[in-house]
């Protein structure tokens, strides 16, 4: 279940889900949001691109997002393991936005993190 065309698309919504994993949209976790949107989207209107995909985050259905995140991760394979690991970080940015930690956003964060840890098991065993 891939639904991003590119890895930029996906990062993005890996970073709405993350402001949202508390339960709570805070408005410093959507200012960290769109600053780090600022590098990953250059010259392009990041207001409309953040709520295109904060719209498409809301209509997803929940309970396929760890499905969704395996395939998007595989599916983007040619991008290094480093990269991927420089989004955990900025997710560990969003989620500490507001000051703290919530136990459910250090949960989504860690089960991101195994995401990535497997994905990169997975191809390095192929080589």
């Amino acid at each position: 279940m891939v639904i991003h065309d590119t890895f930029a698309d996906f990062v993005l919504f890996l970073y709405v889900h993350m402001a949202h994993a508390d339960g709570d949209l805070h408005v410093t976790e959507v200012k960290v949001i769109k600053e780090k949107m600022a590098k990953l989207y250059p010259g392009e209107d990041v207001d409309k691109k953040f709520t295109a995909a904060l719209d498409q985050y809301n209509a997803f259905n929940k309970s396929n997002l760890n499905k969704l995140f395996h395939a998007s991760f595989a599916h983007f394979e040619t991008i290094k393991f480093a990269q991927k690991y420089r989004v955990y970080g900025d997710m560990y940015d969003i989620i500490y936005a507001d000051g703290k930690v919530e136990e459910s956003e250090k949960r989504a964060l860690d089960e991101l993190k195994d995401i990535i840890d497997i994905n990169s098991e997975v191809r390095h065993s192929k080589l």
